[in-house]
């Protein structure tokens, strides 16, 4: 990726664009490109104190001063009620979010290159300052403001005492309250203690999307240097005590891997894939499962508010472990989920704050059962396989003679879901007690995965020897497979019907069809591909993904803005989706046959979202974009199911790579402790 050129970009254009760095343990760091917070969620240190949950912004922002003989330089930029202040900003040239963010600065008598890097596996984030050209020395002044408080809260202004203390010389502690978790600061400057509340920051965001967008934030005091050119200094956070030389030693063996990794990135195709490779390591996290030495795998869905879930996980399965080669974390991931299953169902959702996991998704089970199998597809690991077929089995039975969220087996074999209150599909926007797309009954997406799963079950249990049950399976697929091709065909519009219920059918054209095509194992009669494919391309296909509704529909919300209602209402009621375009491209390439002209249509439709993570994306894809023109980025910044589905596509379907493995692996060590604690309550 090229660093960006800010010269051409307005203040509007620089808080716009969102980078985002992780730890890989569920932390993260987030903010606009010019550093301005416009989020609760943004903040320099997001530290996941129970990883990968119980996420606290620790380290908001850090208000960055520079003196020369020319006078004050202010880098960083705030907003408070009426004004931008500071206005840093007018000092930035250049960004460039690989391989981490940095931005260089200039003004009357100095050149300066800031970064910042998290360190994998810990709550650590460090700041570096290099004087790159200038006077023959200047004056940095830091002031790091703490919000100290969890994700989806606020910080105001209280009466208990905060205070900073010198732990020894180069570390400052920050000790815990009643209500804030300890923080550490390591530093080769001198440090003033100076506490002090700044007041009204704004989150302009928040209010936009009609939460509150108003905050305090705390200053321990100010750190200060004197840097002469060619010179770099550092400040380190931790949610642990920590020393400076350790950190800055770690991050340069990281920098040197990178270097070492992209010199031999020689093609456009190289880059992008890097580029979405390490896109794809953000979001699979790595910790001690609570109470054991287990190795706990799982997937943070988006960054910078998701939390690990279940059905992102599994559904970009092959794009974020089979495609990087992560086998062993692959596997891994599946035996932790089939532990935490209930009923025969898989938990969609994990808490922030360690309550128990949510059982609300009728797809995420059989999900698992995909996945299993791609697994077992790329590894052939028979022991691996023998461990896992239980719980598959277990689904099976499950959803053929019924379980949780009223998921039951009609007479002609096909599957049905009706939990009231309760959208048990991915399209699972709610307000209140209004469920915005309902879909209750035998929804086309939840069908084409149940007759996938019965074929893959049994050709696993074939491999295992499992006649009874293989010849069982298969015979209640092809029932399946009957009963779809006769009851879900729409003959009018060529396509099939999105949900069937006891009353009739829903007729909506929406993206959910294209699964009965594009698995493993379609439902959908081949002679129907074609016309199928044609239809969701004229309807729905936009430069970003596909549309889950068409323009013309009379349900149709082509913008994803306003508050929750109204963003709610037209999450999956127009919106894109840019994770579609891989059951798209997988559909086309299953209808029309592996070609010249079958590689370039689909690379056509990937080319923008490849323009956008080495764009505008600074490195990711978000979760969704506008249904109408032109489409601009909305909702999450970061979507773990829009890397998979784009990685998978882009490295099978167009450079024909089964395996793209990561140039390099997770981190294998893990946290020091299982569960890092803190003394909020």
């Amino acid at each position: 990726m090229r660093p960006l050129n800010i010269s051409e970009m307005n203040f509007e254009s620089l808080i716009e664009r969102e980078w985002v760095a992780t730890n890989r343990i569920g932390g993260y760091a987030s903010s606009t490109l010019c550093g301005m917070n416009t989020r609760k969620y943004h903040g320099l240190l997001v530290a996941a104190m129970s990883p990968p949950a119980r996420r606290m912004v620790l380290l908001s922002h850090v208000d960055e001063t520079v003196w020369t003989s020319h006078g004050e330089f202010a880098l960083s930029s705030n907003e408070y009620p009426g004004t931008i202040f500071p206005r840093g900003f007018v000092h930035l040239r250049a960004f460039n979010v690989e391989p981490f963010p940095r931005w260089a600065y200039q003004g009357d008598g100095f050149t300066i290159e800031k970064s910042l890097r998290l360190l994998p596996g810990e709550n650590t984030a460090c700041l570096s300052y290099s004087l790159l050209t200038g006077e023959k020395s200047i004056t940095l002044e830091l002031k790091p403001l703490l919000a100290l408080r969890g994700i989806h809260e606020l910080m105001y202004q209280w009466n208990s005492r905060l205070s900073a203390e010198w732990k020894k010389s180069g570390l400052v502690r920050i000790p815990a309250s009643t209500r804030t978790p300890e923080v550490f600061f390591a530093h080769d400057g001198e440090f003033r203690a100076e506490p002090h509340w700044y007041l009204n920051t704004i989150y302009r965001r928040e209010d936009e999307r009609g939460y509150s967008g108003l905050e305090d934030l705390w200053k321990p005091g100010t750190f200060r240097w004197t840097l002469s050119p060619g010179q770099t200094v550092h400040l380190a956070c931790s949610a642990e005590p920590v020393e400076l030389s350790r950190v800055c030693g770690d991050l340069d063996k990281a920098r040197d891997e990178f270097d070492r990794r992209t010199s031999i990135v020689t093609t456009e195709s190289q880059d992008r894939l890097e580029t979405l490779l390490r896109a794809a390591e953000s979001f699979v996290t790595e910790s001690l499962a609570e109470g054991s030495l287990d190795r706990a795998v799982q997937v943070i869905s988006q960054y910078p508010w998701g939390s690990a879930n279940g059905r992102t996980a599994l559904a970009g399965f092959s794009g974020l472990f089979m495609v990087t080669g992560r086998f062993d974390e692959g596997r891994a991931l599946l035996h932790w989920l089939a532990a935490q299953m209930r009923n025969g169902l898989v938990p969609t959702d994990f808490s922030e704050f360690g309550e128990p996991p949510v059982f609300n998704g009728a797809d995420t089970s059989l999900w698992f059962v995909n996945a299993v199998g791609e697994y077992y597809r790329h590894t052939n690991d028979a022991q691996g396989l023998r461990a896992l077929f239980e719980p598959v089995e277990k689904i099976i039975l499950a959803c053929q003679h019924g379980t949780s969220l009223g998921i039951h087996c009609d007479g002609d074999g096909l599957i049905a879901s009706r939990a009231p209150g309760i959208p048990t599909s991915w399209m699972d926007a709610k307000v209140g007690d209004w469920v915005v797309t309902p879909r209750q009954g035998r929804t086309v997406e939840l069908n084409a995965l149940w007759f996938n799963a019965l074929k893959i079950a049994a050709s696993l249990a074939t491999v295992l020897k499992k006649e009874t049950l293989a010849r069982e399976w298969e015979e209640l697929a092809q029932r399946v497979y009957a009963a779809f091709n006769r009851r879900f065909w729409n003959s009018e519009l060529k396509c099939c019907y999105d949900v069937l219920d006891d009353n009739g059918f829903d007729a909506s054209i929406r993206p959910n069809q294209i699964f009965a095509i594009s698995l493993r194992h379609p439902v959908l009669a081949p002679e129907r591909f074609g016309t199928a494919i044609q239809t969701v391309v004229e309807e729905l296909l936009t430069p970003m993904g596909l549309r889950t509704l068409p323009a013309r529909d009379p349900a149709y919300h082509g913008r994803y803005a306003g508050n929750v209602v109204a963003r709610d209402r037209a999450q999956h009621q127009g919106s894109v989706y840019p994770w579609l375009l891989g059951p798209l491209a997988s559909a086309y390439v299953r209808a029309f046959g592996p070609s010249d002209e079958t590689t370039a249509r689909i690379a056509g439709w990937l080319e923008p979202c490849l323009q956008y993570i080495q764009g505008d994306g600074l490195g990711q894809i978000c979760e969704l974009f506008d249904g109408d023109e032109p489409q601009s980025p909305r909702g999450a910044t970061a979507s773990a199911l829009s890397i998979a589905e784009i990685l998978r596509c882009y490295a099978q379907d167009i450079l024909g790579i089964t395996t793209a493995r990561a140039s390099r692996p997770l981190p294998q060590a893990l946290p020091k402790h299982p569960v890092a604690t803190s003394t909020r309550k």
